[in-house]
C-alpha cells in the first residue's frame, strides 16, 4: 500500500500542481483543503501518513493546525510549504512538532524528498530553510522568540484577518469574554496595543498575507 497524502492549501492552482507532482509518483493522495480547518478535518477523517500544509491559510494556518492535527491523528507526519524562511518561523514550525519544511522558491525534488525521509522516521528541511536555523544558532537568537501558545496564535490570526471579537468566539466555541481575554493577553506578551500593530506583527510572522 502506498503513502496516503493530505494536502491542504489555499491556493487551487498550487494544490493542482502538487496533486500533479504527487500522484506522478504513485502516492495516494487521499484528501485536500484549502485552510487549516479542512486539513484538521481531513486528518481526522483519513489519519494520512503524510499531511502537506501551506503555512499562510486563512481561518487556521499551517502552524496553527499541527497541534489539533497531532490531536486527531497522532501518527500523522507533517510537512509545511513556506514562503518564508526566517528563522524565528521555521524554528516555531519545529517546535509545534512539524517534521518536514520546504520552501515553495525551491525545486518540486525538495518536497518529495522531504515525504521520503519524514515517512522514514527523519526530519527535513530544505537547503534555504536549513541555512536559517544554522544562521540563527550560531547568531544564539533562538531564545529570544516570543512563545505564543497554539491558540494565542489561532486568535492573532483571526484579528489579522479582520475578525470580530464576537466571529473569533463563535469560530473557537469559546465565550466572548474568554475571546477578549485571549486578545488581552496576546497584547501584553507581544507588547502591542492596538489590533493595527498585531495585524502588522501578524504578517511579519507569515501568518497571513498581506
Amino acid at each position: 500500500m502506498g503513502v496516503s497524502i493530505v494536502m491542504a492549501d489555499d491556493h487551487p492552482v498550487i494544490r493542482q500542481g502538487i496533486r500533479k507532482l504527487l500522484e506522478g509518483e504513485d502516492f495516494d493522495i487521499v484528501g485536500e483543503g484549502a485552510n487549516g480547518r479542512d486539513a484538521v478535518r481531513l486528518a481526522e477523517q483519513h489519519r494520512p501518513d503524510i499531511m502537506v500544509l501551506d503555512v499562510a491559510m486563512p481561518t487556521l494556518n499551517g502552524i496553527g493546525a499541527v497541534s489539533e492535527i497531532a490531536r486527531v491523528s497522532p501518527r500523522t507526519k507533517i510537512i509545511l510549504l513556506t514562503m518564508h524562511t526566517d528563522e524565528h518561523h521555521v524554528l516555531e514550525a519545529l517546535r509545534a512538532g512539524v517534521k518536514g519544511c520546504v520552501s515553495k522558491t525551491q525545486a518540486p525534488e525538495h518536497l518529495l524528498q522531504a515525504i521520503s525521509e519524514v515517512h522514514a522516521g527523519g526530519v527535513y528541511l530544505s537547503p534555504s530553510v536549513s541555512g536559517v536555523v544554522v544562521q540563527g544558532y550560531l547568531a544564539g537568537t533562538e531564545a529570544t522568540a516570543e512563545r505564543l501558545t497554539a491558540r494565542e496564535q489561532q486568535v492573532l490570526q483571526l484579528i489579522a484577518e479582520g475578525k470580530t471579537t464576537k466571529e473569533i468566539a463563535v469560530i473557537l466555541g469559546v465565550s466572548v469574554k474568554t475571546a477578549e481575554s485571549h486578545r488581552g493577553t496576546l497584547m501584553s506578551k507581544l507588547d502591542l496595543h492596538s489590533a493595527a500593530e498585531l495585524v502588522r506583527y501578524a504578517i511579519r510572522r507569515g501568518l497571513v498575507e498581506p
